[in-house]
Protein backbone atom coordinates (compact mmCIF):
# COMPACT_ATOMS: atom_id res chain seq x y z
CA UNK A 1 0.00 0.00 0.00
CA UNK A 2 2.81 2.06 0.54
CA UNK A 3 4.57 1.86 -2.58
CA UNK A 4 1.55 1.91 -4.70
CA UNK A 5 0.76 5.40 -2.48
CA UNK A 6 3.99 6.71 -3.45
CA UNK A 7 4.20 5.56 -7.10
CA UNK A 8 0.64 7.42 -7.27
CA UNK A 9 2.03 10.41 -5.77
CA UNK A 10 5.02 10.53 -8.63
CA UNK A 11 2.56 9.88 -10.96
CA UNK A 12 0.26 12.67 -9.99
CA UNK A 13 3.03 15.36 -9.71
CA UNK A 14 4.55 14.42 -13.01
CA UNK A 15 0.68 15.04 -14.79
CA UNK A 16 0.75 18.65 -12.54
CA UNK A 17 4.30 19.74 -13.88
CA UNK A 18 2.84 18.11 -17.45
CA UNK A 19 -0.35 20.16 -17.64
CA UNK A 20 1.62 23.40 -16.71
CA UNK A 21 2.46 23.53 -20.21
CA UNK A 22 0.36 25.45 -22.58
CA UNK A 23 -2.14 23.89 -24.33
CA UNK A 24 -1.75 20.17 -21.94
CA UNK A 25 -4.22 21.86 -19.41
CA UNK A 26 -6.91 19.43 -20.00
CA UNK A 27 -4.26 16.85 -18.77
CA UNK A 28 -5.65 17.92 -14.91
CA UNK A 29 -8.83 16.31 -15.41
CA UNK A 30 -7.37 13.14 -15.51
CA UNK A 31 -4.55 14.25 -12.72
CA UNK A 32 -7.20 15.29 -10.15
CA UNK A 33 -8.65 12.05 -10.06
CA UNK A 34 -5.47 10.35 -10.12
CA UNK A 35 -4.38 11.88 -7.17
CA UNK A 36 -7.55 11.53 -5.42
CA UNK A 37 -7.07 7.77 -5.53
CA UNK A 38 -3.54 8.07 -4.46
CA UNK A 39 -4.13 10.00 -1.57
CA UNK A 40 -7.20 7.76 -0.45
CA UNK A 41 -4.72 4.74 -0.39
CA UNK A 42 -1.88 6.45 1.49
CA UNK A 43 -4.22 7.82 4.41
CA UNK A 44 -5.36 3.83 4.30
CA UNK A 45 -1.35 3.00 4.70
CA UNK A 46 -1.39 5.40 7.14
CA UNK A 47 -3.97 4.38 9.66
CA UNK A 48 -2.85 0.59 8.98
CA UNK A 49 0.66 1.62 10.38
CA UNK A 50 2.47 -1.15 12.78
CA UNK A 51 5.08 -0.16 15.20
CA UNK A 52 8.55 -0.76 13.93
CA UNK A 53 7.42 0.00 10.64
CA UNK A 54 8.52 3.58 8.38
CA UNK A 55 5.24 5.24 6.95
CA UNK A 56 7.49 7.68 4.83
CA UNK A 57 6.70 6.10 2.39
CA UNK A 58 2.88 6.86 2.40
CA UNK A 59 3.77 10.33 3.97
CA UNK A 60 5.47 11.15 1.01
CA UNK A 61 2.87 10.16 -1.35
CA UNK A 62 -0.30 11.91 1.03
CA UNK A 63 2.36 15.17 0.46
CA UNK A 64 2.36 14.61 -3.77
CA UNK A 65 -1.13 13.31 -3.74
CA UNK A 66 -2.58 16.88 -1.70
CA UNK A 67 -0.08 18.90 -3.85
CA UNK A 68 -0.83 18.10 -7.33
CA UNK A 69 -4.35 17.95 -6.36
CA UNK A 70 -4.21 22.00 -5.21
CA UNK A 71 -2.60 22.99 -7.89
CA UNK A 72 -3.92 21.13 -10.49
CA UNK A 73 -7.31 22.48 -9.43
CA UNK A 74 -5.75 25.90 -9.29
CA UNK A 75 -4.62 25.68 -12.84
CA UNK A 76 -7.67 24.29 -14.10
CA UNK A 77 -10.13 27.36 -12.78
CA UNK A 78 -6.93 29.74 -14.03
CA UNK A 79 -7.01 28.26 -17.61
CA UNK A 80 -10.78 27.96 -17.42
CA UNK A 81 -11.44 24.94 -17.04
CA UNK A 82 -13.71 25.48 -14.16
CA UNK A 83 -16.26 27.99 -14.21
Amino acid sequence: MKTASLVLGILSFLFMFIGFLPCLGALNWLNIPIASVGLIISIIALTQHKPGESNGKAIAGTVMCVVAMLFGIIRLIMGGGIV
